[in-house]
């Protein structure tokens, strides 16, 4: 009887044991101004300067770092999940990127600059710095991180790469150049095939564990909101006030990039690449602000410049005419394009409890 006993907690024991989700020891991130830690800072550009001032960064920082919000990101959220730092961009100097770095840039898009300059999109771009840069910031710095094959492997089987979201600005960039809705729908097969093909090369690079996110529901974008109102009221959802269509969009968008990803899983079935689902885990907000701490809605934006939803091109946050809210956990938008500290807290959560992934984010 003790032996049986014995036995039955060792067996119990070992499994509870690998029961218990690993953590990450780094993480890898790409993509655009919703995980930017300050590498668009760094790089010198000067269109955005707003970003280097209060009150960005005005919650958990009392600074600016270069983060388009008024504190952290998801990505801050997943390392802090992890007992990781926050990342560090990789063009700081006198960082060691051992337990990960961020390559994402405010502006970045999925294509490259010089292909939307051929579809004459190319008025607005901030940055040349695409996700293809990113990619190749990544190769250059791979050799201080493992020498060997096997070595790169041991290291990147416990690494989460976030791929994103990018492509957002792609599409950013084509309505402010005045494409039309069919025109803009036009290349969002593109855009998922430049994401795709990122992900290719990361697995290929020795990536087993990517974190890859839909776009947001830029329909209750005040941003949208306000550069694309219309008194047609069919165009809104009764239930959010936010536009339909380009809701729609954003879903379609998300559509075929999971269909890209699962054609990616049959091809590297030992690699996990997990779609995060931004756009359900926001649209929470829509429906029902007031369940999360929202008190002034979803719609209304913390930092601008006056007019419906506090968004104005001519007074954006950080710009003169412009003030912030006291608090901006009161609000999901930040700036009218970014999402408060709150609310990205809130999509972090999610993710990391899986009610937004298709696969479980712990290894």
């Amino acid at each position: 009887m003790k032996l049986t006993l014995l036995s039955f907690f060792v067996i119990s024991f070992i499994h509870f044991s690998h029961s218990i989700p690993e953590k990450f020891t780094s993480i890898f991130s790409f993509g655009d101004s919703l995980t930017d830690t300050g590498n668009f800072l760094l790089s010198g550009a000067l269109t955005f300067p707003s970003i280097s001032q209060l009150p960005y960064g005005m919650t958990y920082f009392h600074r600016p770092t270069g983060r388009c919000s008024d504190g952290r990101l998801v990505v801050d959220f997943i390392a802090e999940s992890q007992g990781l730092p926050f990342l560090p961009p990789y063009l700081a100097s006198n960082q060691t990127f051992r337990q990960g770095v961020n390559f994402a840039v405010a502006g970045a898009t999925a294509m490259n600059p010089e292909v939307l300059h051929d579809m004459g999109i190319s008025r607005y771009i901030w940055t040349n710095y695409s996700l293809s840069t990113q990619l190749r910031w990544f190769d250059e710095l791979k050799p201080s991180l493992c020498k060997t094959t096997q070595e790169c492997s041991e290291y990147f089987k416990k690494s989460l790469f976030l791929v994103g979201e990018i492509g957002g600005n792609d599409y950013n960039y084509a309505f402010f150049s005045g494409k039309t809705a069919a025109e803009v729908t036009s290349i969002v097969p593109k855009v998922v095939q430049a994401i795709a093909e990122a992900i290719q090369v990361l697995v290929k690079r020795g990536a087993t564990n990517l974190l890859v996110p839909g776009n947001l529901p830029v329909g209750c974008s005040s941003a949208y909101l306000t550069l694309f109102a219309t008194e047609e009221k069919e165009e809104y959802d009764v239930r959010n006030g936010c536009l339909k269509k380009l809701n729609a969009f954003a879903r379609y968008h998300n559509e075929l990039l999971q269909l890209a990803m699962e054609e990616l899983r049959k091809k590297y079935p030992k690699t996990r690449i997990i779609y995060a689902d931004y756009y359900t885990a926001a649209m929470r907000f829509a429906h029902a602000p007031g369940h999360f701490g929202f008190g002034r809605g979803a719609l209304q934006t913390c930092c601008g410049g006056g007019g419906p939803y506090n968004f104005n091109v001519t007074a954006r946050c950080g710009h003169p005419g412009s003030h912030a809210c006291v608090d901006p956990s009161d609000y999901v938008s930040w700036d009218g394009i970014h999402l408060t500290e709150a609310a990205y807290h809130h999509i972090a959560d999610g993710l990391l409890k899986g009610s937004f992934t298709d696969l479980p984010l712990m290894i």
